[in-house]
């Protein structure tokens, strides 16, 4: 029997929510930028890189441990 952990699980799906949080507000930053498209190439990559481990996190707490 496997034990699920419930707080990784919802640490992960906060992580996801922050991320996008950061995407969205720094889509409306990057028109002010020099360099617009370099930008959220950047930011891109970070939200992306963040939900890929929340997901990471999602599933792993999902498996859970051995009891």
């Amino acid at each position: 029997m496997r034990r699920r952990n419930w707080r990784v699980v919802i640490t992960g799906f906060v992580l996801i929510m922050l991320a996008a949080g950061f995407f969205f507000f720094m889509t409306s930053v990057a028109s002010s930028s020099s360099d617009p498209v370099e930008m959220m190439r950047t930011v891109g990559s970070v939200s992306g890189t963040l939900v890929g481990i929340s997901v990471a996190m999602i599933i792993f707490g999902l498996i859970g441990k051995k009891v």
